[in-house]
């Protein structure tokens, strides 16, 4: 019995020993190109809803330079991103930045500064509809704009505001 209990407990040793053997493996390098942050930083809201948000990384991240429609001697390109809530149509140079976009979104989440100033300047009126547009260049920075229906029974008034609730 006792050589039965030693042998036992010699096998659970050398057991442990092996599991102490690791594998050495050498990954692959990994290259991260922020190419277009000027963009995200530009275009970058406070509370972006999350289709927006969604379709401009996409922009950001799209690589010009492995698509299939990319040749050399041209200086600049027209590439248009599309989901069911927004549009963004996007100028790339021929190193993949971007230069300028041109963004519309309808009936998307409103920031918190615009449905305050609407509901205080007009105080039994509904947001009907939305449609939030964007202007980006590389030069001359950004332009954001919301175009709101308001609708009070009958009536409907359109009005426009920036992306603080200032209206326009």
């Amino acid at each position: 019995m006792k050589k039965l209990i030693f042998g036992l407990f010699i096998f659970g040793l050398t057991i442990q020993a092996f599991a102490q053997v690791t594998k050495v493996e050498k990954l692959s390098e990994v290259v991260i190109v922020a190419t277009n942050y000027k963009y995200l930083n530009e275009v970058d809201a406070k509370e972006a809803a999350i289709p927006v948000e969604v379709l401009q990384r996409k922009v950001a991240a799209f690589d010009l330079k492995n698509s299939d429609f990319y040749e050399d001697e041209y200086d600049s390109y027209f590439v248009s991103f599309y989901i069911p809530e927004g549009k963004i149509l996007a100028a790339y140079n021929k190193d993949g930045k971007i230069i300028r976009t041109v963004e519309k979104f309808k009936n998307i989440k409103l920031p918190v500064e615009v449905v305050q100033s609407v509901t205080k300047r007009f105080p039994r009126w509904t947001i009907n509809e939305d449609v939030y547009l964007v202007k980006y260049h590389h030069e001359e920075g950004v332009t954001k704009k919301y175009k709101l229906r308001l609708k009070n029974g009958d009536k409907i008034i359109k009005v426009k505001t920036d992306e603080e609730g200032v209206f326009l």
